[in-house]
Protein backbone atom coordinates (compact mmCIF):
# COMPACT_ATOMS: atom_id res chain seq x y z
CA UNK A 1 0.00 0.00 0.00
CA UNK A 2 2.77 2.23 0.79
CA UNK A 3 4.72 1.41 -2.55
CA UNK A 4 1.50 2.24 -4.22
CA UNK A 5 0.99 5.76 -2.81
CA UNK A 6 5.07 6.59 -3.36
CA UNK A 7 4.03 5.70 -7.15
CA UNK A 8 1.15 7.99 -7.20
CA UNK A 9 2.92 10.75 -5.87
CA UNK A 10 5.92 10.47 -7.67
CA UNK A 11 3.83 11.32 -10.98
CA UNK A 12 3.38 14.26 -12.55
CA UNK A 13 1.49 16.31 -14.65
CA UNK A 14 2.87 19.46 -16.15
CA UNK A 15 0.57 21.98 -17.97
CA UNK A 16 1.81 24.96 -19.91
CA UNK A 17 -0.55 27.39 -21.55
CA UNK A 18 1.52 30.04 -23.47
CA UNK A 19 2.39 31.85 -26.74
CA UNK A 20 -1.08 33.50 -27.71
CA UNK A 21 -1.30 34.07 -31.33
CA UNK A 22 -4.24 36.48 -33.13
CA UNK A 23 -6.32 34.12 -35.88
CA UNK A 24 -8.53 35.83 -38.59
CA UNK A 25 -11.60 33.92 -39.84
CA UNK A 26 -12.25 36.55 -42.05
CA UNK A 27 -11.00 40.50 -42.40
CA UNK A 28 -13.71 41.40 -39.91
CA UNK A 29 -13.12 38.37 -37.24
CA UNK A 30 -10.34 37.45 -35.35
CA UNK A 31 -9.59 36.10 -32.42
CA UNK A 32 -6.68 34.33 -30.08
CA UNK A 33 -5.91 31.12 -29.94
CA UNK A 34 -3.33 29.51 -27.07
CA UNK A 35 -0.69 27.00 -27.30
CA UNK A 36 -1.20 23.70 -24.22
CA UNK A 37 2.00 22.34 -23.51
CA UNK A 38 1.39 19.20 -21.94
CA UNK A 39 4.41 16.89 -20.29
CA UNK A 40 3.66 13.90 -17.44
CA UNK A 41 4.89 10.45 -16.95
CA UNK A 42 1.14 9.82 -15.46
CA UNK A 43 -0.32 6.37 -16.12
CA UNK A 44 -3.38 8.74 -16.77
CA UNK A 45 -1.91 9.63 -19.99
CA UNK A 46 -1.07 7.00 -22.70
CA UNK A 47 0.66 10.26 -23.98
CA UNK A 48 3.65 11.32 -22.23
CA UNK A 49 4.21 14.79 -24.10
CA UNK A 50 1.48 16.95 -26.13
CA UNK A 51 1.30 20.57 -27.58
CA UNK A 52 -2.30 21.94 -28.92
CA UNK A 53 -3.68 25.06 -29.86
CA UNK A 54 -7.02 25.90 -28.37
CA UNK A 55 -9.09 29.54 -27.73
CA UNK A 56 -11.16 30.67 -24.78
CA UNK A 57 -14.22 29.74 -26.25
CA UNK A 58 -13.06 26.04 -25.73
CA UNK A 59 -11.97 26.39 -22.51
CA UNK A 60 -15.53 27.59 -21.89
CA UNK A 61 -17.04 24.54 -23.05
CA UNK A 62 -14.53 22.28 -21.71
CA UNK A 63 -15.13 23.75 -18.09
CA UNK A 64 -18.93 23.23 -19.19
CA UNK A 65 -18.78 19.63 -20.09
CA UNK A 66 -16.65 18.53 -17.44
CA UNK A 67 -19.27 19.90 -15.13
CA UNK A 68 -22.00 17.87 -16.90
CA UNK A 69 -20.00 14.53 -17.39
CA UNK A 70 -19.26 14.88 -13.25
CA UNK A 71 -22.74 15.29 -12.57
CA UNK A 72 -22.00 17.94 -10.21
CA UNK A 73 -19.71 15.91 -8.47
CA UNK A 74 -17.06 18.19 -8.27
CA UNK A 75 -17.08 21.36 -8.07
CA UNK A 76 -14.42 23.06 -10.69
CA UNK A 77 -12.31 26.05 -10.32
CA UNK A 78 -13.14 29.13 -12.34
CA UNK A 79 -12.19 30.80 -15.14
CA UNK A 80 -11.04 33.67 -16.00
CA UNK A 81 -14.16 35.81 -16.74
CA UNK A 82 -15.58 37.34 -20.33
CA UNK A 83 -14.50 40.60 -20.84
CA UNK A 84 -16.89 41.96 -22.86
CA UNK A 85 -14.13 44.84 -23.59
CA UNK A 86 -11.16 42.37 -24.09
CA UNK A 87 -8.88 43.72 -26.75
CA UNK A 88 -6.64 41.87 -28.93
CA UNK A 89 -4.16 44.42 -28.42
CA UNK A 90 -3.98 44.83 -25.29
CA UNK A 91 -1.04 42.79 -23.52
CA UNK A 92 -1.97 42.72 -20.18
CA UNK A 93 -5.52 41.60 -20.65
CA UNK A 94 -4.20 38.74 -22.95
CA UNK A 95 -1.44 38.27 -20.32
CA UNK A 96 -4.31 37.81 -17.65
CA UNK A 97 -6.57 35.66 -19.65
CA UNK A 98 -3.07 33.19 -20.52
CA UNK A 99 -2.35 33.07 -17.00
CA UNK A 100 -5.75 32.34 -15.51
CA UNK A 101 -6.31 29.07 -18.03
CA UNK A 102 -3.01 27.74 -17.25
CA UNK A 103 -4.60 27.92 -13.10
CA UNK A 104 -7.44 26.54 -14.50
CA UNK A 105 -5.90 23.86 -16.23
CA UNK A 106 -3.37 22.90 -13.36
CA UNK A 107 -6.16 22.87 -11.07
CA UNK A 108 -8.56 20.31 -13.08
CA UNK A 109 -5.41 17.96 -13.53
CA UNK A 110 -5.35 17.57 -9.73
CA UNK A 111 -8.77 15.71 -9.52
CA UNK A 112 -8.63 11.69 -10.45
CA UNK A 113 -12.12 12.16 -11.01
CA UNK A 114 -11.75 14.31 -14.01
CA UNK A 115 -8.72 13.06 -14.99
CA UNK A 116 -10.85 9.71 -16.34
CA UNK A 117 -12.91 12.04 -18.44
CA UNK A 118 -11.96 11.73 -22.29
CA UNK A 119 -13.13 14.87 -23.52
CA UNK A 120 -10.31 16.32 -21.27
CA UNK A 121 -7.63 14.27 -22.66
CA UNK A 122 -8.62 15.00 -26.34
CA UNK A 123 -8.78 18.51 -25.60
CA UNK A 124 -5.59 18.17 -24.57
CA UNK A 125 -3.90 16.37 -26.30
CA UNK A 126 -5.61 16.43 -29.95
CA UNK A 127 -6.40 18.73 -32.57
CA UNK A 128 -10.16 18.17 -32.89
CA UNK A 129 -13.04 20.43 -32.69
CA UNK A 130 -15.35 20.41 -29.82
CA UNK A 131 -18.41 18.37 -31.77
CA UNK A 132 -15.77 16.09 -32.99
CA UNK A 133 -14.70 15.68 -29.03
CA UNK A 134 -18.32 14.87 -28.42
CA UNK A 135 -18.47 12.61 -30.89
CA UNK A 136 -15.17 10.63 -30.03
CA UNK A 137 -16.15 10.03 -26.74
CA UNK A 138 -19.47 9.25 -27.61
CA UNK A 139 -17.77 6.37 -29.76
CA UNK A 140 -19.60 7.96 -32.99
CA UNK A 141 -16.32 8.03 -34.83
CA UNK A 142 -14.03 5.97 -36.91
CA UNK A 143 -11.31 6.09 -34.49
CA UNK A 144 -10.58 6.19 -30.80
CA UNK A 145 -9.55 7.99 -28.42
CA UNK A 146 -6.29 7.00 -28.23
CA UNK A 147 -5.84 7.26 -31.86
CA UNK A 148 -6.87 10.26 -31.91
CA UNK A 149 -4.40 11.69 -29.39
CA UNK A 150 -1.38 9.30 -30.95
CA UNK A 151 -2.53 10.72 -34.09
CA UNK A 152 -1.97 14.55 -32.80
CA UNK A 153 1.63 15.98 -33.80
CA UNK A 154 3.24 12.55 -34.77
CA UNK A 155 6.25 14.86 -36.29
CA UNK A 156 7.19 16.98 -33.92
CA UNK A 157 6.85 14.29 -30.64
CA UNK A 158 7.45 10.99 -32.33
CA UNK A 159 11.04 8.97 -33.34
CA UNK A 160 10.39 7.48 -37.06
CA UNK A 161 10.10 3.96 -35.44
CA UNK A 162 7.54 5.29 -32.32
CA UNK A 163 5.07 6.80 -35.98
CA UNK A 164 5.41 3.73 -37.65
CA UNK A 165 3.62 2.06 -34.82
CA UNK A 166 0.93 4.70 -34.23
CA UNK A 167 0.57 4.48 -38.10
CA UNK A 168 -0.24 1.20 -37.90
CA UNK A 169 -2.30 1.26 -35.01
CA UNK A 170 -4.35 3.84 -36.69
CA UNK A 171 -4.94 2.13 -40.17
CA UNK A 172 -6.56 -0.76 -38.47
CA UNK A 173 -9.80 0.93 -37.58
CA UNK A 174 -9.02 4.55 -39.30
CA UNK A 175 -10.96 4.78 -43.31
CA UNK A 176 -8.76 7.72 -44.25
CA UNK A 177 -5.70 5.24 -43.43
CA UNK A 178 -7.06 2.55 -45.13
CA UNK A 179 -7.36 4.97 -48.15
CA UNK A 180 -3.91 5.28 -48.01
CA UNK A 181 -2.83 1.74 -48.38
CA UNK A 182 -5.07 1.03 -50.89
CA UNK A 183 -3.68 3.95 -52.67
CA UNK A 184 -0.09 2.37 -52.62
CA UNK A 185 -1.29 -0.89 -55.26
CA UNK A 186 -3.36 1.45 -57.56
CA UNK A 187 -0.05 3.96 -57.38
CA UNK A 188 2.29 0.62 -58.60
CA UNK A 189 -0.60 -0.03 -61.61
CA UNK A 190 -0.39 3.34 -62.70
CA UNK A 191 3.74 2.72 -62.82
CA UNK A 192 2.65 -0.65 -64.68
CA UNK A 193 0.29 0.35 -67.08
CA UNK A 194 2.48 3.45 -68.13
CA UNK A 195 5.65 1.27 -68.94
CA UNK A 196 3.54 -0.69 -70.59
CA UNK A 197 1.84 2.30 -72.97
CA UNK A 198 5.43 3.18 -73.62
CA UNK A 199 7.06 -0.33 -74.40
CA UNK A 200 4.03 -0.57 -76.75
CA UNK A 201 4.35 3.16 -78.68
CA UNK A 202 8.35 2.46 -78.81
CA UNK A 203 6.95 -0.93 -80.87
CA UNK A 204 4.52 0.77 -83.03
CA UNK A 205 7.01 3.56 -83.63
CA UNK A 206 9.55 0.80 -84.52
CA UNK A 207 7.18 -0.84 -86.82
CA UNK A 208 6.09 2.51 -88.70
CA UNK A 209 9.71 2.89 -89.46
CA UNK A 210 10.75 -0.76 -90.81
CA UNK A 211 7.15 0.12 -93.03
CA UNK A 212 8.47 3.22 -94.02
CA UNK A 213 12.40 2.12 -94.86
CA UNK A 214 10.54 -1.10 -97.10
CA UNK A 215 8.56 1.46 -99.22
CA UNK A 216 11.11 3.53 -99.75
CA UNK A 217 13.70 0.39 -100.79
CA UNK A 218 10.70 -0.98 -103.25
CA UNK A 219 10.51 2.22 -104.78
Amino acid sequence: MREETENTESQVISVWVRDPRIQKNDFWHAYIDYEICLHTNSVCFNKKTSSVRRRYSEFVWLRQKLQANSMLMVQLPEMPPKNPFFSLNSAQQISERMKGLQKFLEQILQNPLLLSDSCLHLFLQSQLSVSMIQACAAGRTPYSVVQAVQRCGLRRFHSEEDLQKVLSLSCDCDSDSSEFRDSQPRIKDLAINKAESTASLDLMRTSQEETLSCSSGST
